[in-house]
């Protein structure tokens, strides 16, 4: 059915004794900590102050050494974040959207003690044009906490693939409150077609407890609509981890296929080991990346699970499954040996 296969053996012995107490313990609660989720690259303090003020920047694109330019020049009438001390330390930080974790964060030097601040620095990006031009410039400003976290003073975004890029004067812009893209994450990331099925222990054939732990089998069948990152498309593969397990143990991943933006994997992968009771605090993490030689690129990805925030009693943040992940997993729950079939749009994770 499919046209790569990977089996692995993943034990849970949920139940250890310990020679000390003779106690339950679990081996999935002791590396629940460890997580290979991929961090959200928005963190701070939204709300605690109102947006305001404006903002004075130009754009620019060196067709030479093919860099995208922000010129920050300055702000005025920041919003005061320390009323008592009535001061703002201030920085201008910008990202490329709708992939901000490819091409990362530029930002200023921090100003202290002002909300009218100057800075006159270029922020840079190494990048194609036809490449930026589908994408968005996010650029914000926040207050520096350094024992603490910083604070939103506002942002504004612009459409690149609609800028006049004959225009590189510096021009005032007004800060506004958090927009809908930096809430959401990314508007879209694609979405994966695949199936899954449940084995429970002993369900299949007549031999005692075949197979003697349950499976669970995951085809990861294809993606459309991925991020185009590069002019020649995307090269492409998934990751698959069982979380809290992030081990080698756990670790599968398909083939590349390169250059397509809608790649075809037809990738099987199955886990043994797995006890219909562990069904509810483990959570299977699927990913997309795109391979490149120096570093892999985090295109999206789904986690399917109880979204419960909890893994064998213990709070994890990486239990967060939509609603339609939660519906998949539960569906596959209450089915067992049948193929489930899904289409999950891929998030931030």
């Amino acid at each position: 059915e499919s046209d790569t296969a990977s089996e692995i053996s993943f034990q849970f012995n949920r139940h250890k004794k310990t020679p000390s107490t003779g106690s339950h313990s679990s081996d999935m609660a002791s590396v629940s900590s460890v997580s290979g989720s991929v961090l959200s690259v928005y963190s701070g303090d939204f709300g605690s102050v109102d947006a305001q003020g404006t903002v004075e920047f130009a754009l620019g694109y060196d067709e030479k050494n093919r860099e995208f330019q922000v010129h920050v020049s300055q702000c005025k009438d920041l919003a005061v974040v320390d009323e008592k001390k009535g001061r703002s330390d201030p920085y201008v930080k910008t990202y490329l959207l709708p992939d901000k974790a490819r091409m990362g964060k530029r930002k200023t030097s921090v100003k202290k003690r002002t909300v009218n601040p100057v800075y006159n620095e270029v922020l840079r990006y190494k990048i194609e044009k036809m490449v930026l031009l589908i994408q968005k410039l996010n650029l914000s400003v926040w207050h520096n906490d350094p024992l603490g976290r910083n604070s939103f003073l506002g942002e504004i975004e612009i459409d690149l693939a609609s800028w006049d890029w004959s225009n590189r004067k510096l021009n005032w812009y007004p800060l506004k409150p958090r927009s809908l893209s930096a809430v959401n994450g990314v508007d879209h990331r694609g979405v994966m077609s695949l199936s899954i099925k449940y084995v429970p222990p002993g369900s299949l054939g007549k031999w005692p407890k075949n197979p003697p732990s349950g499976e669970v089998h995951i085809w990861v069948k294809d993606v459309k609509d991925l991020l185009q990152l590069r002019p020649s498309g995307v090269d492409s593969f998934v990751k698959c981890y069982v979380l809290p397990d992030t081990s080698k143990k756990s670790y599968q991943k398909t083939r590349v296929i390169k250059r397509d933006t809608n790649p075809v994997f037809n990738h099987t992968i199955v886990y043994d080991g797995f006890h219909t009771e562990d069904l509810k605090d483990a959570c299977v993490e699927l990913t997309v990346w795109d391979h490149e030689k120096l570093t892999n690129h985090f295109l999206g990805g789904i986690r399917l699970g109880l979204g419960t925030g909890l893994s064998y009693g213990i709070s994890v943040d990486w239990m967060d499954s939509t609603q339609e992940e939660v519906a998949f997993w539960q569906e596959m729950m209450l089915a067992a040996n049948e193929w489930i079939e899904g289409l999950l749009p891929l998030r931030s994770l």
